[in-house]
């Protein structure tokens, strides 16, 4: 940039250098001042076609992009232009300008340039060189302390074969924002004898908006493993990109807030070492428990008499032992049995289950997860009563072949609410659910056309239907298409997904809706049965809803608004029976699907459609469903008007009280309707409010949840809600029937007002999939702790993250801080679609090792030193490759403290509030920084990598680019009483029997006997699907095929970026005096309390009213 500055002839800044090189530009696209003519070079960066008596042009052209533009703009530009037209100097067109800034690539910085430091090294600031590290490095990685540790700069032909850029080429090619999209315009027909090659545009993924659905964008020449360094070069002449530039008095006053912030929040979020103490002596004590267990078993089953108890360790990984923990935090223990012929984490190994035995026989509440991507036992040391009796049932379930699923589905089907007489798929949407995967189960042994003719939906609700349509799909081998697989269909898998789809068509219970579906072109028997059209199966369950919305407009009883919105209404379901007769329905079946899905949309906004689908959900509060009634009445434009004044309101209501769920609540509202003659849908959502608040209380009361001191209460609460209403005589009152509220009843009133809403307690809320019977109380339980099977990397990345809390004393604060905001402002929770607080850690480090100027922590994985050759392979295992994975990385704890304790690892002296703010403020946005030379993260295209210099990768390299939903078959250790360990004596004798802790004395074994064979259970498959998403990524320090953030969903990845641009609001208007300032570790947990107490006492006054009646 310099350089270009100081050769131009237009030296005196950054203006005249632009406007010298517009000229020039200008000259050779217009030759003798004229504008381009047929002959000549196009705008476009097409080849140049010399015209007859033309000279050939001898300036080479320099390579340019490929622009896509419409037809339209290519015809205008390569018009031709008279004589007359020509002027000796005319203002660039549109195309001109583009391929103007194109071409110059040599960006314009009209910032002045800072002056050179006087430093004895060339590094860029911070960033100390070679020499400064001397004596101080790993043995063997001198070398590496050249290599800069900034995500603003990146050493040349880092990574690449590839030369240097020369300083006037094209760094990459521009990506065109013209480009088609198969997703709004439908599926693309192929020109006439063409093939159209649909599945070539699914295979690159759909995350990144320029790449989806066929767009293919240039590779980049150089450096390509460096989205940070591209997104510096991209600053064109014309929008160079502004930096925001901070006062000092506004960046001191941000820096001091959270530099008091942070001091009070580590102060009380530190953990006692009196924890650390308790937690260690419940890991010794389970640490003997699994040492007797497995030694014993050694012993007896693998007749290994010498195996010695103390070769079983469970060593301490996670927060606890990388210095990053907090009050709140749980152990993690990984099991370490190096001498066990048959690991404990190796399919269908035995010890899981024989230690979960053992801990159970001990009072200990245990629980053998085998869902989770590794294996662990969860441990508490004082479980309540109760929930030691479920853990032991659930023990003897699985001892007696019942599996984990049945038991979850025993879970769910228990308890379940009454449902509507009048819709029978609330009634029958799980049980027949269960039902109907068992009949696939039991039709093991039929013909593959029998399994398909025994898809039927009977009485189970649509959504029901659909998921035993794809419980048969993966029985049958098959799968969907989606865009992760798309490239990789067989016909085979074509085969399978065809006929599942069309014998979930067929098996429809609704004749009429069948009839019609198999009427439409893109459902056609005979075509997409004889392969030449593809459908999926989310395409087909997308067409029979819609459909079915369609039977609903037509049969509706109430129309659209006016004329206006009926006319609107009709060409919206003229456009759906459009889409599914349109001929090419099976070029692009993807792209289909999102056609479909689109217009479905369309259809299901309709008002007098969505009259037509009111129905009040499971655990829907009454007020919720009230709300939606109105809102349709409004859009409808009905009004809440007495009988006599408007006809419809008894539509309304009849609507209304039909889509209420449960049967006894439904049936008393219809009672209250047709015996007080009620003419406002106010009351009947009134009375409807009432008898579900008494149903709720008797749930509540019924699994006692509530102290026996409020019982008494409760109960003659519940009789005055069921009691009838009565009509409210006040003129000014807005509450035509209340619930009568005596003055003896006031002080009732009061304590239900204290106790709160009983709709938010587990029974009459949905069930979480995460939180069960068996789910260990957040306190009262004691030590709680996660037994681990398979933690070799897990205690190597612990490793990593303690010696990078010695790096520097301003990282575990800085950690601990940022853990502290995430739990408290709920995106924390992986199990819930957010982010690990792992996630959060690796997040901190890499913005004190790429992004922080200068960096605060080395990159130790890039320090890491030459393995020694002499090292035993328990020590390679154990320092260089685990498990296949390289653990290389500066590890010597010692050397780190004490050349951090001497200031030798870094040259940052920034405050702990400066830099929680470049961090907010990093995460937040991704344009220019205040603080430091570059841009924010790139949530849709950055992958963090720590291992990498400059810390970024991209989706693309990585191959993250779109969600994949993988199917795992993983071996597990039967159950005894089940049937694959029926009729066979190997494996463990009783492995149901009771495993005390023993003395090593009574495990002595005699000499001499030689080994068994490894002994293990007989196991059984177990499938999980799995779904790899992409949305956020973190790539793990070792496990470069693992995503961190994998677990982070849609909403999840919203709630993310909201809060860290919430909090980066809150840090810019610190400096601000005349602007309210909100508190940036305000609990979201407490104030969701709080608002439901406002939200329900605001009930209570509605039921109620303001008048007192007499006895």
């Amino acid at each position: 940039m310099q350089g270009g500055q100081d050769s131009s002839p237009a030296s005196g800044g950054g203006g005249a250098l632009e406007s010298h090189l517009r000229n020039l530009i200008i000259s050779n696209s217009m030759k003798d001042g004229s504008s381009p003519g047929p002959s000549e070079t196009s705008t476009l960066g097409q080849p140049t076609v010399q015209s007859e008596g033309t000279p050939p042009t001898q300036q080479p052209r320099k390579p340019g992009p490929i622009q896509l533009i419409p037809d339209d703009l290519s015809e205008t530009t390569n018009k031709q232009v008279s004589p007359s037209q020509k002027s000796g100097r005319k203002r660039p067109n549109q195309a001109q300008r583009r391929q103007m800034s194109a071409q110059l690539s040599i960006p314009i910085d009209p910032r002045p340039q800072p002056p050179q430091s006087a430093r004895p090294y060339i590094s860029p600031p911070g960033y100390p060189s070679a020499h400064q590290y001397s004596g101080n490095l790993p043995p063997g990685n001198q070398y590496r302390s050249q290599r800069p540790h900034s995500a603003t700069f990146r050493p040349p032909n880092h990574g690449h074969g590839f030369p240097n850029p020369p300083l006037s080429g094209q760094p990459f090619s521009s990506q065109a924002k013209h480009h088609h999209s198969l997703s709004l315009q439908g599926p693309i027909s192929p020109p006439p004898g063409e093939h159209y090659d649909w599945r070539g545009h699914q295979h690159h993924g759909s995350n990144s908006g320029d790449h989806r659905m066929g767009y293919h964008p240039s590779p980049m020449p150089y450096d390509s493993t460096s989205p940070r360094n591209t997104r510096h070069s991209h600053g064109n002449l014309y929008n160079p990109g502004k930096q925001f530039h901070v006062r000092p008095d506004e960046l001191k006053a941000q820096a001091h807030m959270l530099e008091n912030l942070c001091t009070t929040i580590i102060a009380g979020a530190e953990i006692e070492s009196a924890d650390i103490m308790e937690k260690e002596s419940f890991r010794a004590k389970i640490e003997q428990v699994c040492q007797t267990v497995i030694s014993r078993f050694e012993q007896e089953q693998n007749g290994l008499r010498s195996f010695p108890p103390a070769s079983v360790q469970l060593k301490c990984f996670g927060s606890l032992s990388s210095g990053f923990a907090t009050k709140a935090a749980d152990m993690d223990l990984g099991l370490l049995s190096p001498l066990s012929p048959l690991q404990p984490d190796a399919p269908g190994s035995p010890i899981p289950r024989l230690l979960e035995k053992a801990f159970l026989d001990m009072g200990l509440g245990a629980r053998l997860l085998t869902r989770t991507r590794v294996p662990i036992i969860k441990l508490c040391e004082k479980p309540p009563e109760q929930l030691l009796r479920d853990l032991q049932e659930a023990r003897i379930k699985w001892e007696t072949g019942v599996t984990d699923e049945q038991i979850e589905d025993d879970d769910q089907n228990e308890d379940r609410p009454s449902s509507p007489a009048e819709d029978q798929q609330h009634s029958h949407s799980r049980k027949e659910g269960s039902r109907g995967q068992k009949e696939l189960d039991l039709g093991a042994e039929k013909t593959y056309e029998e399994k398909l003719s025994s898809l039927t939906q009977d009485k189970r609700s649509l959504q029901t239907y659909y998921g035993l349509a794809k419980g048969l799909l993966r029985k049958l081998g098959g799968r969907d298409l989606t865009n992760s697989n798309a490239a990789d269909f067989s016909g085979e898998d074509f085969r399978v997904l065809t006929d599942v789809s069309l014998a979930f068509v067929r098996g429809l219970a609704d004749e009429n809706l069948r009839t019609r579906l198999l009427n439409y072109k893109s459902l056609n028997q005979y075509d997409i049965a004889a392969g030449s059209k593809h459908r999926s199966l989310l395409g087909v369950w997308t067409q029979i809803e819609g459909e079915k919305m369609v039977l609903m407009w037509d049969t509706r009883s109430l129309k659209e608004r006016d004329s206006y919105h009926e006319h609107n209404g009709e060409a919206v379901v003229k456009l759906w029976q459009t889409v599914q007769n349109k001929p090419d329905f099976g070029n692009d079946p993807l792209a289909y699907n999102k056609e479909l899905q689109s217009t479905l949309e369309l259809v299901r906004k309709l008002p007098s459609v969505q009259f037509m689908l009111l129905s009040q959900v499971q655990y829907e509060p009454a007020a919720a469903y009230y709300s939606r009634a109105t809102k349709i009445m409004l859009d409808l434009k009905v009004g809440d008007a007495p009988l006599e004044h408007d006809p419809v309101v008894p539509v309304v209501i009849r609507q209304y009280v039909q889509g209420i769920y449960g049967e006894e609540v439904r049936n008393k509202v219809r009672e209250f309707v047709e015996t007080e003659g009620v003419k406002t849908l106010q009351a009947v959502a009134r009375r409807h409010k009432s008898l579900q608040l008494a149903h709720e209380y008797e749930k509540a009361l019924n699994k006692g949840l509530y102290p026996e001191e409020h019982t008494t209460a409760i109960k003659a609460y519940v009789e005055l809600l069921r009691s009838p209403l009565k009509k409210n005589l006040q003129p000014d009152s807005a509450c035509d029937y209340v619930v009568p509220a005596t003055s003896d009843m006031a002080p009732i009133i009061q304590e239900i007002r204290r106790l709160g809403d009983p709709s938010k307690l587990s029974p009459n809320q949905p069930r979480d999939p995460y939180r069960d019977r068996l789910e260990f109380p957040k306190d009262g339980a004691g030590v709680q702790c996660d037994v681990n099977f398979s933690a070799h990397l897990a205690l190597q990345n612990t490793l990593l993250l303690r010696c990078y809390s010695h790096s520097d004393p301003r990282v575990r604060p800085m950690v601990l801080f940022i853990k502290h905001w995430a739990r408290v402002r709920g995106i924390n929770s992986p199990y819930r679609g957010t982010l690990s607080s792992y996630g959060y850690v690796l997040m901190m480090l890499h913005y004190l090792v790429n992004v922080a100027q200068p960096f605060v922590c080395p990159n130790l994985q890039q320090l890491a030193p030459a393995p020694d050759p002499n090292l035993t392979p328990e020590q390679i295992e154990e320092t260089v490759i685990c498990k296949g994975r390289d653990v290389r990385f500066w590890r010597d704890e010692a050397e780190i403290k004490r050349l951090a304790n001497d200031n030798a690892l870094t040259q940052n002296r920034d405050s702990i509030g400066h830099l929680l703010r470049g961090f907010f403020e990093y995460y937040a946005q991704s344009h220019f920084m205040s603080t430091v030379q570059g841009r924010g993260f790139d949530w849709g295209r950055d992958v963090l990598s720590l291992r990498t210099h400059g810390g970024l990768l991209t989706k693309q390299e990585k191959g993250w680019t779109g969600a994949k939903t993988v199917i795992e078959v993983k071996a597990t250790a039967a159950p005894p009483g089940s049937a694959a360990s029926t009729g066979s004596d190997q494996g463990p004798k009783s492995p149901a029997e009771p495993l005390g802790p023993t003395t090593p004395d009574q495990l002595a074994s005699p000499g001499g006997s030689a080994p068994n064979p490894p002994q293990q259970m007989h196991t059984t498959k177990e499938i999980k699907e799995v779904r790899h998403r992409y949305l956020f990524a973190i790539e793990d320090p070792f496990e470069l095929d693992h995503n961190v953030a994998r677990t982070v969903t849609h909403n999840g990845i919203v709630a993310i970026r909201d809060e860290f641009r919430r909090a980066w609001r809150i840090i810019r208007n610190a400096s601000k005096i005349n602007v309210p300032q909100d508190d940036l570790l305000q609990d979201v947990i407490a104030a969701d309390l709080n608002r439901e107490k406002e939200q329900f006492s605001l009930l209570l006054d509605e039921l109620h009213g303001k008048v007192i009646f007499d006895e």
